[in-house]
């Protein structure tokens, strides 16, 4: 008796950590990237048989509400967080993520520049306050055997888009010129900033100042709306869903937006009446030259964290070479280091990974600003209204301008 409650004084004098395993609870995205997630924590675990994991998959409202209400109360609850990058200059101004360079590891210059730049406070000179995770780029498509039927080439500038989308149309052989998201809000946004962009428009200034009432602005508005006339009737409720199929169905001839994930139906035979004729590209350019958006996912410490450097340890191997080309492979998660888009196994399962890369390299984040979601709530009521003819462009330009100028004032 005597030596067994020796033995339990022993036990109880022991730290916690001999007899806690770790654990790092992730608030992440659902669907592929959270599939993503839980995969990398498997193979961690593998390597580190002590640390369990907690996993959060949400939708991305529902993964900002949760992170930022943590975030704000200084709350511990999580150890990595996913973060779509335009909440980073928030999350970063704002103290709420840990320094990673002060936690060891790094950020090397194999990660795409432009997704680290967006990493990093202040953007693309600061310090790393998170490590980007999904390479998310906005890219064109077209039916090469559509556009070959009627003597086109592929799109170098919307000018082009535009003839082809015409000369497509008004020969009455059925498919549509071109389709796009027109649902209002993120939606229609998404799809206008790469032309706005091109046109050499913007929506917010170097000096923080909302600009989007500009001759450049007015002239992109007016293209996207001579190009919504060669879209599907009813495209103004258009949304990714309405796009995918029209492309795999082989009913348009030309989408101003596609995205990654969307790209591998298109070649598979049980969803594509057109497998093999769907091409990727960055988006055309004009007065500018192409820029496409980045839509990159970023991962990061809280700063409120109880774990941090075993959180910044998993956040190095989610993101390593090894690991990002696994990920990919097993869940066509979109890589963000260089060379994995370069790895020959990966090439020969994704044959538009050198447009992706492409487009990747040379994309452009939505304005660096805590107001991003009332702006583009805005941007997108005032697209729409001009759209359905419901306001003049340059009066909605102008509306839409003062909205965007009194958020950011207020």
């Amino acid at each position: 008796m005597k030596n067994i409650l020796s033995g339990l004084a022993l036990v109880l004098m022991l730290p916690a950590s001999t007899s806690w395993a770790d654990k790092l609870v992730i608030a992440g995205r659902d669907g592929a990237y959270g599939q993503a997630l839980k995969i990398a924590a498997a193979a961690y675990r593998e390597k580190h048989p002590d640390v369990e994991f907690e996993q959060l998959e949400l939708n991305g409202s529902g993964l900002l509400e949760k992170v930022t209400i943590a975030m704000r109360e200084k709350s511990s609850a999580y150890d990595v967080i996913m973060l779509d990058d335009p909440w980073a200059p928030e999350f970063m101004s704002k103290g709420w993520l840990a320094n990673l360079d002060t936690l060891g590891g790094g950020v090397d210059d194999d990660f795409v520049a432009t997704t680290r730049n967006v990493a990093r406070h202040p953007v693309g000179t600061g310090a790393y306050f998170a490590v980007p995770f999904v390479g998310n780029v906005e890219m064109f498509a077209y039916n090469k055997d559509i556009l070959a039927q009627h003597g086109l080439a592929a799109p170098q500038k919307w000018t082009d888009v535009l003839a082809a989308a015409k000369t497509i149309s008004e020969s009455g052989k059925g498919p549509s010129g071109l389709v796009f998201r027109g649902k209002k809000a993120n939606p229609i946004v998404t799809g206008f900033l790469p032309i706005l962009w091109a046109y050499g428009g913007d929506v917010i200034n170097a000096d923080g100042q909302a600009v989007l009432d500009s001759q450049n602005a007015n002239a992109a508005l007016g293209m996207f709306l001579e190009l919504a006339k060669y879209a599907p009737k009813g495209v103004e409720t258009y949304d990714a869903t309405e796009v995918r199929d029209a492309l795999q169905q082989g009913s348009t001839a030309i989408s101003i937006e596609v995205w990654p994930a969307w790209v591998p139906s298109m070649d598979d035979p049980k969803t594509s009446k057109v497998p093999g004729q769907v091409e990727v590209m960055p988006a055309p350019g004009q007065n500018a030259g192409s820029t496409p958006m980045l839509g990159s996912w970023l991962v990061a410490v809280p700063e409120s964290s109880a774990n941090k450097e075993r959180a910044r340890d998993f956040i190095n191997f989610l993101t390593s070479a090894s690991m990002q080309k696994r990920l990919a492979l097993e869940t066509g998660n979109p890589p963000t280091r260089a060379s994995v888009y370069a790895d020959p196994e990966i090439l020969a399962a994704y044959r538009w990974y050198p447009a992706q890369y492409a487009a990747l390299q040379i994309a452009k984040p939505r304005p660096r600003t805590e107001k991003w979601a009332k702006i583009e709530a805005i941007i997108g009521d005032y697209l729409q209204l001009a759209l359905i003819g419901e306001m003049k462009p340059a009066d909605a330009l102008a509306e839409a301008n003062q909205r965007i100028a009194d958020a950011i004032a207020n």
